[in-house]
């Protein structure tokens, strides 16, 4: 059995999916009450209080862990979930991380995040490591300006990076909790290409068939929005990798490819998997 973290999100869904697909008896494990696919147990649980994991873990191989935000703040403890996991006879966990760790490592949430990963690592455990950069759903956020005024409001229109598509991160991680061959394995995710956020504006309007205006906010601008929803530290830090992003948030990283045996999608097929949302 296999226990997905963050079941009801934009990788867990497609995770869920492809693992229950591949004939794997899978536990999906969010917050809240959720609908899950046809033969996958759900349990609700507050990865704040790893204790509560017990019953989702009870009797699983594996295990994919994401850590929702306030698993980042400060008194968080998510490494006892890795321990947690490894009382429960879990034997192989697959950690989301991020690029940041590797890119932008001195900040206080990428500092935390390669302790947790170097836990993983000495743990005893089978583990894989998954790094993905920025992703193709942040575009959600442009999906109400997009639906009501045709807009796409965003800083810094013609900088981009090498965004992912989630269904990717997802498809990386089915193949690292089923195959031994990417056990110990550090992926760095991306997508195929540079997009910067005008070019992704004009891919949405191609779904769509109709004509979307891009309108450049200022980096005030976009902070005062973002800060309604993080912390202004976080806000900071996002908009200095989107207005200027270094070399190795530029790079185009082959581990899709490696590990799948295909090049990653490129923004245009998230976008026409997702035109019901800007519609």
């Amino acid at each position: 059995m296999i226990v997905v973290t963050g079941a009801t999100g934009n990788i867990g869904r497609p995770l869920t999916q492809a693992l229950a697909e591949a004939g794997e008896q899978v536990t999906a494990v969010s917050r809240h009450t959720a609908v899950v696919p046809n033969g996958v147990r759900h349990v609700a649980a507050d990865l704040a209080e790893p204790a509560g994991l017990k019953p989702a873990l009870a009797g699983a191989k594996a295990l994919f862990l994401l850590l929702s935000g306030d698993l980042h703040a400060t008194g968080a403890r998510p490494a006892d979930i890795i321990g947690e996991a490894a009382d429960s006879g879990v034997r192989r966990v697959v950690l989301l991380s991020t690029l940041g760790v590797v890119t932008r490592p001195f900040g206080a949430t990428r500092i935390a995040m390669r302790a947790l990963e170097d836990l993983l690592r000495e743990s005893g455990l089978e583990w894989a490591i998954l790094r993905p950069g920025g992703f193709a759903s942040n575009a959600l956020w442009w999906a109400e300006s997009v639906r009501t005024q045709r807009v796409v409001a965003a800083p810094f229109g013609d900088v981009g990076v090498p965004i992912i598509d989630p269904a990717d991160i997802a498809a990386v991680a089915a193949a690292c909790l089923l195959d031994d061959r990417h056990t110990r394995g550090v992926f760095e995710l991306t997508g195929p290409e540079v997009i910067t956020p005008r070019q992704q504006a004009e891919a949405i309007a191609t779904e769509l068939g109709s004509p979307v205006r891009f309108h450049e906010l200022t980096r005030d601008e976009a902070k005062a929005g973002m800060t309604r929803s993080m912390p202004a530290e976080l806000a900071d830090d996002t908009l200095d990798i989107l207005g200027s992003p270094n070399p190795a948030e530029l790079r185009v990283s082959p581990d899709v490819q490696r590990v799948l045996g295909r090049a990653p999608r490129p923004f245009a097929d998230w976008a026409a998997r997702n035109a019901p949302a800007f519609r």
